[in-house]
């Protein structure tokens, strides 16, 4: 811990996945050498050159390329471009929703943590290179999920017509830009974001290029490269995996070990592949394709294939297939250089599903970097907590276990409930052993009597829980509110509320301190006093 900054790391978090906390810590077996570190990235890429193709190499240029002209491109951005030609650099990737003026602040994060994590790796002695790539996820069809933002005054959502790759609606609805400047004009830097939106979300204009334009803006400067899947090309060449995919429901097939091993394990997967994990794309729609006996519907369409027609559709007219997203991290992979993928929690776990899909293919399977977390408080709120002797680091263990035991320390009812609680304990114990001497069925008694009475104690504290809420109020008030700071609505600040809410204040500077204090080689949350 340094002055003004928290760090608590992913492990040490009550409520991490166990899953993601015996990856980082090393405990799953198959991935002993998966692990991110500088060696093993460098180790990740020798691998990769031996399997990338050079051709694929060519075609993902020149589609970045012609899909960079979009925008006003700076000079580290194509003198990345210029790297990827050669066969010596390799991509760092994240990706994610088209979330309207990039939605929860993590977006921010994780970005960043991109293009710090690139060039981190890029400073070795083996020669290899390290750019920053973008997979802005273009095919996704829920556009409920993306259509928003939410700052700590005003909610914001467009309405536009759904169903298909959100990536090609047409923007129609810009009524939130009225609102979104009233909130923010008279921000230090409310006229910069207010440009940005404007400059971003214009009539007629998809929202894949409204979204290109706006992270551009923010992360040009650094080199970002911003790459949108939806692209024949590209499925040119990822289209002998969808051939496999329809024709062996290879994925589903290699990926059943693996999901039944971690539903052994942990109870649950984070995502179950379906027998074909393909849609089928048109102009305005995206549907789920399924083989019913010896034909391929397209699901809620009047439209169904033979095989041999499916595949001659494919060869002719690979961009309209389009991969779920469980298998979008093959398709991903087929197509990059990439050495390293950072995603979130639940992203993390679904590609570790996914090995041995990648094996059967032939393909590299990425080092995992789960994302770094944010968290900004002011200096205000950071004397509260402590004036209240609470650490910045209670807010993100188990809260209420620690706000109920501070509420009731200093009752002496509650302390004398705890003293009797272990004299029940120490009674019964006794008993239960003399019973037992008598008859066993005498023990089952005396354990039936226990529980009776630890449960009226139970009751007991629970209901001088509730009496000292009432009595200590006000303190209990200003526990909550120190956490709604840090959580609002229940969730960790960042997945609530949009960066312009820091940025309006700290401009360029808050993104300096972003990049600063994510850490490159931990998955970790840091808490930063601003």
């Amino acid at each position: 811990m340094t002055d003004g900054r928290f760090t608590i790391d992913f492990r040490d978090i009550p409520y991490i996945p166990e899953m993601l906390k015996d990856y980082l810590k090393g405990d799953l077996n198959e991935y002993q050498n998966l692990h991110y570190s500088k060696q093993n990235a460098l180790i990740q890429a020798y691998r990769k050159s031996r399997n990338y193709s050079p051709e694929y190499r060519k075609v993902l240029v020149e589609v970045l390329t012609r899909q960079m002209q979009k925008v006003s491109i700076t000079a580290k951005q194509m003198q990345y471009i210029e790297l990827l030609k050669q066969e010596n650099t390799f991509t760092v990737t994240t990706g994610h929703q088209l979330n309207l003026f990039t939605g929860p602040v993590f977006f921010i994060y994780k970005i960043l943590q991109t293009i710090k994590t690139a060039q981190y790796l890029s400073e070795n002695n083996e020669g290899k290179n390290f750019v920053p790539l973008f997979w802005m996820a273009t095919e996704d069809h829920d556009f409920e999920e993306i259509n928003h933002f939410k700052t700590e005054r005003n909610f914001y959502k467009i309405h536009e017509k759904s169903g298909g790759a959100v990536g090609r609606i047409q923007l129609s609805d810009l009524s939130f830009l009225d609102e979104y400047e009233k909130e923010f004009k008279d921000f230090t830097y409310g006229t910069e974001l207010i440009r940005w939106i404007r400059e971003a979300y214009q009539e007629g204009r998809s929202l894949a290029l409204a979204t290109r334009i706006l992270v551009n803006r923010i992360f040009g400067r650094y080199g970002l490269l911003i790459l949108n899947p939806d692209d024949k090309q590209l499925k040119k060449i990822a289209s002998p995996i969808f051939e496999k995919e329809l024709k062996e429901k290879a994925l589903y097939t290699s990926t059943q070990q693996s999901v039944e091993q971690l539903v052994k394990q942990y109870g649950k997967v984070q995502v179950n592949p379906r027998e074909i994990n393909l849609f089928y794309l048109r102009k305005n729609a995206r549907n789920r394709i399924q083989k019913i006996g010896e034909q391929y519907q397209v699901l809620d369409t009047d439209i169904h294939f033979s095989q041999a027609e499916i595949l001659a559709e494919m060869r002719e007219y690979p961009h309209r297939f389009s991969p779920n997203a469980v298998l979008r991290p093959v398709y991903q992979e087929a197509i990059l250089p990439n050495v390293v993928y950072i995603g979130g929690n639940a992203e993390v776990m679904y590609w570790l599903e996914l090995k041995i899909f990648f094996e059967a293919l032939g393909l590299e399977f990425p080092l995992l970097l789960p994302r770094a977390s944010l968290a900004f408080i002011t200096e205000k709120t950071f004397h509260k907590i402590q004036k209240l002797n609470l650490k910045v680091e209670d807010f993100f263990g188990n809260y209420q276990e620690l706000v109920h035991q501070k509420l009731l320390e200093n009752t002496s009812l509650y302390a004398l409930l705890e003293e009797k609680e272990k004299v029940i304990h120490t009674l019964f114990k006794t008993l239960k052993e003399q019973a037992e001497l008598t008859d066993k069925t005498f023990g089952n008694l005396v354990i039936a009597e226990q529980m009776r009475q630890l449960k009226s104690f139970t009751r007991m504290k629970k209901r001088l829980l509730r009496a000292e809420k009432i009595i200590q109020a006000d303190l209990y008030q200003r526990y909550n509110e120190l956490y709604e700071k840090l959580n609002p609505e229940g969730v960790w600040q960042e997945r609530k509320i949009n960066f312009s809410d820091f940025y309006a204040e700290n401009g360029p500077e808050w993104l300096q301190t972003c990049y600063e204090n994510i850490n490159e080689n931990t998955s970790a949350l840091t808490i930063v006093v601003l």
